[in-house]
């Protein structure tokens, strides 16, 4: 819950100081454009406490460590249209609803790798496993590893999110104008989930896991109107209380964390709307 809390009011500061102003001389109208963008993102992640429960356990892993998995910087693989989906990428269409503000949907490529070979507490109990695993545990240390446990969203962490933000123009120059964004944003988690738990059969099916919340800010780069490159920093809450653990409908994971991202994207706009004609302006 303070999570959430913490979210809400970032998000409700950020709009407030991004509403002000809107008739400034940094302001511009940009209504009835439409933009889309493509690019690729550095993720961060909390510590998180995972609740496994099934027929056999219910356990829980404290303070456990995350981290994304980049793909090797390579042009076959980031250039590549047939690779596209590999790397770690964000996706956003959007359309411009007043002067200064659109709302857009997007797709956040993530990926969340546990940690092989750390060492956490765990509590809970496991039983019937016939492994060295079966007992009862309070607060005692355990080593993630794999003949315990793979934890990995990879295919991935996808957040599916619709976003309300703010645009404006600081800086024009011939063809090149800057702008900054920023917005807030809500949606679910799809993650395909590559989980192996003790002795179990792996699961890595698409499933709808959970929530998510954000709040964002970056810097627009327009070149002729309809080309730029932008740079975000992103950051939020997840909650997935419905992760698939094995290919057991009763076997799942709960978990829920902060992320962050860094992005470095590139996109293009355009305006959907006409003109005015000269004989139309008074």
């Amino acid at each position: 819950m303070k999570q959430i809390v913490f979210v809400f009011i970032f998000g409700m500061i950020t709009l407030s100081a991004i509403a002000q102003n809107e008739s400034g001389a940094a302001s511009n109208n940009f209504k009835g454009r439409l933009y889309f963008y493509w690019g690729w993102n550095r993720a961060m992640y909390t510590k998180s406490e995972i609740h496994f429960t099934g027929n056999n356990y219910n356990f829980t892993l404290h303070k456990v460590i995350a981290k994304d998995r980049q793909s090797p910087i390579e042009a076959s693989t980031y250039l590549n249209p047939t690779q596209a989906t590999i790397p770690q990428y964000n996706f956003r269409v959007g359309y411009f609803i007043k002067s200064n503000y659109n709302i857009s949907f997007g797709i956040d490529h993530m990926k969340y790798v546990v940690q092989q070979n750390q060492t956490v507490k765990i509590s809970g109990n496991i039983a019937g496993t016939g492994t060295q695993y079966d007992g009862t545990y309070d607060n005692n240390n355990v080593i993630i590893h794999d003949g315990f446990l793979k934890y990995e969203h990879t295919d991935g962490l996808n957040y599916f999110n619709f976003d309300l933000r703010r645009f404006d123009r600081i800086f024009d120059w011939n063809k090149v104008q800057i702008h900054f964004t920023e917005g807030v944003g809500v949606g679910g988690l799809y993650p395909r989930s590559d989980v192996t738990l003790i002795n179990n059969e792996r699961n890595d099916k698409f499933h709808l896991a959970g929530y998510g919340m954000n709040v964002m800010a970056g810097l627009n780069i327009e070149f002729y109107n309809h080309f730029f490159i932008q740079s975000e920093f992103k950051t939020g809450f997840i909650n997935l209380p419905d992760v698939h653990t094995t290919n057991s409908e009763f076997d799942k994971a709960r978990q829920h964390f902060f992320f962050s991202q860094v992005n470095i994207l590139f996109g293009a706009t355009f305006n959907l709307r006409k003109p005015k004609a000269k004989s139309d302006v008074k």
